[in-house]
């Protein structure tokens, strides 16, 4: 947070500083919400339809009916944007259950309640991005599906939350989680990709992680560029044994790894991010032109 946040909650845009919740908010009390992380650049949203649509689908998945139709919230972010002091920056788009009674059960709480904060984001503690970061395998395993549907986006980050306090332990930048049958899942907050020979390959939806919406666009981007991916599952080994590695979100980006706990990438050039890098880069232009 800093002094330029700024928050839109039910209609109002104020300093982020002055905006607040009920302690009787079910988004407080238990987790019961969903999110967005959204990016925006030349004050235009990045990606906001899909943005939009993965929220609705996760407010769905777990019974919450929003207090807002996507175009009125599409409408809240350009006037927050509008407002805030920077051309570029970072959006968190919050729907919770709202104000209720003490006790789990949603149907006392009356009415959702929404709110979009505007700032910027640093995702992980790293002075140079671009040199790569280091990744610690956690022993917190990714909550398996059946139990928690991991394309629900929610407001309850604990299992990630344990992996990354594993990975400051050690030192690391960020924690990279296994599912049960110990097949790379992502990261903390990010979804991962590894290239060898001359290939990118992803873990499948199915091994337990996010549908990035980031990770979508690295796809596209790559098979724009001639380069050809495959979703397979992964096992930390296979990292290893890669030519390159990195992570991707909304709040990371695209980021180069540079370390899994022991093995260090030890290529003196990278073969095949720049030019996924590229992509990505030009998806954005393309999409966030300054008006």
């Amino acid at each position: 947070m800093n002094n330029n946040a700024l928050c839109w909650i039910d209609g109002s845009i104020m300093p982020a500083v002055e905006a607040s919740v009920s302690v009787f908010d079910h988004g407080l009390l238990y987790g019961d919400g969903v999110f967005e992380g959204l990016r925006f650049y030349n004050r235009r949203t990045f990606m906001l339809q899909a943005h939009l649509e993965r929220l609705q689908q996760s407010a769905d998945a777990i019974g919450l009916e929003l207090p807002y139709s996507l175009g009125q919230l599409a409408d809240a972010i350009e006037k927050l944007i509008a407002a805030y002091p920077q051309d570029a920056g970072y959006l968190r788009l919050v729907a919770t259950r709202g104000p209720g009674s003490l006790g789990i059960d949603p149907r006392s709480c009356l009415r959702p309640l929404v709110f979009i904060i505007a700032d910027a984001l640093r995702v992980m503690n790293v002075s140079d991005i671009s040199q790569g970061v280091s990744l610690h395998i956690a022993k917190t395993r990714r909550m398996p599906a059946e139990c928690l549907n991991p394309e629900i986006k929610s407001l309850n980050y604990l299992n990630n939350i344990l992996a990354r306090i594993e990975a400051n332990r050690t030192g690391a930048d960020e924690a990279l989680m296994l599912n049960l049958d110990g097949f790379v899942s992502e990261g903390s907050v990010d979804n991962i990709f590894i290239t060898s020979e001359g290939v990118l390959r992803t873990p499948p939806l199915g091994d337990g992680l996010l549908a990035g919406i980031t990770r979508e666009v690295v796809i596209e981007a790559a098979g724009a560029a001639g380069i050809a991916c495959e979703e397979v599952s992964l096992r930390p080994a296979d990292l290893f044994a890669a030519d390159e590695c990195f992570l991707t979100g909304t709040g990371a980006e695209l980021i180069p790894v540079r370390q899994i706990d022991e093995h260090c990438f030890s290529l003196p050039h990278r073969p095949l991010i720049p030019a996924i890098m590229r992509g990505f880069q030009d998806r954005i232009a393309s999409e966030c032109r300054a008006g």
